[in-house]
């Protein structure tokens, strides 16, 4: 069985996830540290707990959600994957951290880009990729099936959505993927999001005044 543990992290509000076996291994999803406190909040948690990270992945990669980034690699050796449509976004922080106030340290890019054929492994679990633009060009979200739970990044929120008046959103594109990629998961999956408190598919489909069901 697959376990989720959640930080909130920067002036943005942002979920950063780490999902860990039995064993104690564990793949980190977002990682928005943003200050020395942050770093060691989410270091003090790895150590305390006897994780060993083998893995970061980044939904999309939007400011919020790759502060961290460096500071992973530096850390435990791990070079980020996202999807290959989500470089430019990357590349684009460098020049808006300044604009934020955020001490941002360039975050590696890796040689190799997730696909939505794809699955991640943490030991024996496997999480399947969905690809779900539309706040972002090509964000991805990571479904466990047998553990009935998605990271879901900024896609779906509890009654809400990801916003679409970035560089890349598409509101009808967003809502659209909802529709077919969120909506057609099991009601009782849990949504764990990039802000705000957990929701499940079902709970959204009823009552979400954005898309419904």
């Amino acid at each position: 069985m697959l376990n989720v543990h959640s930080f909130v992290f920067n002036a943005f509000q942002e979920n950063t996830y780490i999902v860990f076996d039995e064993n104690g291994l564990c793949a980190i999803f977002d990682p928005g540290m943003s200050n020395y406190e942050e770093e060691a909040t989410f270091a003090f948690f790895i150590a305390e707990n006897n994780l060993k990270p083998i893995a970061l992945y980044n939904t999309h990669c939007h400011i919020d959600h790759v502060l961290g980034n460096h500071f992973i690699f530096e850390k435990y050796g791990l070079i980020p994957q996202f999807h290959e449509g989500e470089v430019p976004v990357l590349v684009a922080v460098q020049n808006m951290a300044p604009m934020y106030g955020f001490r941002y340290e360039t975050s590696p890019i890796a040689e190799t880009f997730l696909e939505e054929s794809q699955s991640i492994e943490i030991g024996e679990h496997a999480l399947q990729i969905l690809l779900v633009p539309g706040h972002s060009p090509a964000h991805l979200c990571f479904y466990s099936a047998p553990d009935g739970f998605v990271i879901g990044g900024d896609v779906l929120f509890r009654n809400s959505i990801g916003r679409t008046d970035l560089p890349g959103g598409n509101h009808q594109q967003l809502l659209d993927n909802i529709q077919q990629k969120m909506y057609t998961l099991p009601d009782e999956t849990v949504v764990y999001p990039g802000h705000g408190s957990s929701t499940t598919i079902g709970f959204e489909k009823e009552t979400n005044p954005f898309v419904r069901g």
